[in-house]
């Protein structure tokens, strides 16, 4: 695989893959009870040919992505910070007991504004997850601001 080079911009660390210069950065691992997010050493292109490959099934059940941070184009942004960044750091537990081996860590915005608190629940996070928890649901629903 080739390395990719990543603007140095924010990124968006849950990012939908389908959004055109998405990277995948982590692959969903664990079990369907608690998956968990296996990190890539180096985040890798979304391909047309990468989505037409995995479907049925959508690339965010299997991939973490980012991208591009929308900031005022974003549901769960309200103008300064990631709403959904602060809900996963106040109602999310740990599930890390050392800062994963994240490749977008300097540019990722969750990082930039919750610091390691976002980093050690991160790994817990999927984007397309049919069998999430009524606390990950909760905590994925934008509220209003």
């Amino acid at each position: 695989m080739e390395e990719i080079a990543v603007d140095k911009t924010t990124l968006c660390p849950s990012a939908r893959p389908e959004s055109g210069e998405s990277v995948i950065f982590g692959i969903i691992s664990g079990t369907v009870a608690e998956p968990r997010v296996a990190y890539l050493k180096q985040p890798q292109p979304v391909t047309d040919e990468l989505i037409a490959k995995v479907s049925p099934i959508t690339p965010a059940e299997i991939f973490r992505t980012a991208s591009t941070c929308a900031t005022n184009g974003c549901q769960h942004f309200d103008g300064q910070d990631c709403r959904l960044a602060t809900r996963i750091v106040e109602q999310l537990p740990a599930v890390a007991e050392e800062l994963p081996p994240c490749s977008i860590r300097r540019d990722c915005r969750w990082w930039q504004q919750e610091g390691k608190a976002a980093c050690m629940r991160c790994p817990q996070v999927i984007t397309d997850n049919y069998n999430a928890s009524e606390l990950a649901i909760k905590v994925a629903t934008p509220t209003a601001s």
